[in-house]
């Protein structure tokens, strides 16, 4: 639950959304949010490895895993074995 917590602060501080905005497993971000572009999602990605000191190849990264929530989160876990 903890990385949970971690992906959602990662995303609001990407995204810039405050406290109010809902942030919980089932929500939509790739091509649901404005503020969530192909420019976001290099922020993110940075932030991703910076963050959890993982690295990510490319040939990895695909539109499902930003889809919501909960498939971000799921991403970051596999890759954190």
């Amino acid at each position: 639950m903890e990385r949970l917590i971690e992906v959602q602060q990662l995303l609001r501080r990407n995204l810039h959304l405050d406290d109010q905005q809902p942030l919980d497993p089932d929500t939509e971000l790739l091509g649901a949010m404005p503020e969530f572009d192909s420019m976001a999602v290099v922020l993110i990605l940075a932030d991703i490895q910076s963050t959890f000191g993982i690295q990510i190849p490319d040939d990895e990264i695909e539109a499902e895993a930003f889809l919501t929530v909960a498939s971000l989160h799921h991403f970051i876990m596999s890759r954190l074995g």
